[in-house]
């Protein structure tokens, strides 16, 4: 039998977007799979009026606090009011910044939402965003050569939340559905440039994606066919073939979240290069 979850509050306290903490965070309560975080974010706190506010909260709901806050005085005033509390606090940058000082010889900048500025990697992100958003789901074919990866596969891959992670990232990314018995594009074949990566899963979790699908659309889908498993197997030997016939690598994403699918990729891409 399961044991019933406990819950437990998760205070994250940012001067920036929050989202470092938010990682972190939830990377530490995955490993506790009996017990649930209730998240309490707190982003762009940067004075003390806003901290007193954060407090408060924390006070109707005592928890952990973990918290990136680069000026010192405000860090200071976390770690004595959790002390007062009587609350486990930590820095989640701070051991980071202590290696990195002693490593490097010299203090950090302490240059609050750094990771954040307008320089040339957040535009390069950004063309990377917009690129993806215009090459979703085969559109544009013609343009695939300038890409950076192209992820192709059966639907309900994950191809598309895929494509847009790893344009987060900077890396241009197109997907391509493989239909079956519809030829790929021929400058998908012809492409030189980019990673072509092939996504496959299950027949039996695509089918239960598919299922979640035509049960949350009104869409006119052959629902019988879309979430039939022998349909579905002979899609996936179809995909198969296709991507054993042109030497593209395929990364079998029925037990990877995104983000395990994306760094599969990247890890690929540099084995490419």
């Amino acid at each position: 039998m399961h044991k019933p979850h406990s819950f437990f509050h998760l205070h994250l306290i940012s001067d920036a977007t929050g989202e470092t903490l938010l990682a972190a965070g939830r990377a530490a309560s995955a490993q506790y799979k009996d017990a649930r975080a209730i998240e309490h974010i707190y982003p762009l706190i940067r004075t003390e009026k806003q901290l007193m506010k954060v407090f408060e909260d924390i006070e109707a709901e005592p928890g952990i606090v973990l918290y990136t806050v680069v000026e010192q005085t405000l860090a200071r005033r976390i770690d004595e009011r959790c002390t007062a509390m009587g609350l486990p606090c930590v820095s989640v940058l701070e051991p980071v910044l202590t290696v990195f000082q002693s490593y490097l010889g010299t203090p950090a900048g302490r240059r609050v939402g750094a990771q954040h500025v307008l320089d040339a990697q957040y535009f390069r992100r950004i063309d990377a965003l917009n690129f993806t958003m215009e090459h979703d789901d085969g559109q544009l074919p013609g343009d695939i050569e300038d890409a950076d990866i192209v992820l192709v596969g059966i639907s309900r891959t994950s191809k598309t939340p895929t494509s847009i992670y790893l344009a987060n990232r900077g890396i241009k990314t197109a997907n391509i559905p493989i239909v079956l018995g519809v030829p790929v594009p021929d400058s998908l074949i012809t492409a030189r440039r980019p990673l072509i990566v092939g996504l496959i899963a299950t027949a039996e979790r695509i089918a239960h994606v598919r299922q979640n699908r035509v049960l949350g659309s009104s869409a006119g889908y052959d629902s019988q066919f879309y979430v039939d498993r022998a349909a579905i197997s002979e899609e996936l030997a179809y995909a198969r073939q296709i991507c054993t016939r042109h030497g593209w690598p395929t990364i079998d994403v029925s037990r990877r979240s995104i983000e395990e699918t994306a760094a599969a990729i990247v890890a690929l891409r540099g084995r490419a290069r």
